[in-house]
């Protein structure tokens, strides 16, 4: 067995968006009313400004699913070599991400809508990895 499976791409990738996923997550939980602060006003002037605490709880909720769903994923590559939940965790924070660019682009953050393309393309890689 090699130090990073038999898929060291996709394990680096299912790390990172682990990482990042879990993270926010947490972040969320911990301070949700920081976070529903900052993203009300952060949304005031777009269509989304009255359904921030409603959209936050979505997109945390599937952050966190994502984020168990690659640990198990992760897991999974190891001892059976199985990428279904892996991919599943990874195609799910692609559509989180999709779903955060909507909210910054209808908000006009474009320098934010244009950073989660990185996040995106990382994704995209580890669906296309674990798919092939």
């Amino acid at each position: 067995m090699n130090f990073l499976s038999n898929y060291p791409a996709e394990v680096l990738i299912l790390f990172f968006l682990i990482v990042t996923f879990i993270q926010s997550g947490i972040d969320k939980l911990l301070d949700w009313k920081g976070n529903v602060s900052f993203i009300t006003e952060h949304f005031k002037n777009s269509p989304l400004k009255n359904s921030v605490p409603f959209l936050l709880a979505i997109i945390l909720i599937i952050e966190v699913v994502a984020g168990i769903l690659m640990i198990i994923g992760v897991y999974q590559l190891y001892t059976s070599e199985a990428k279904e939940i892996a991919s599943f965790g990874i195609e799910l924070s692609a559509i989180t991400l999709i779903f955060l660019l909507i909210g910054q682009r209808l908000a006009k953050d474009y320098a934010g809508a244009m950073s989660l393309a990185v996040y995106f393309i990382i994704s995209i890689l580890g669906v296309y990895l674990l798919n092939s």
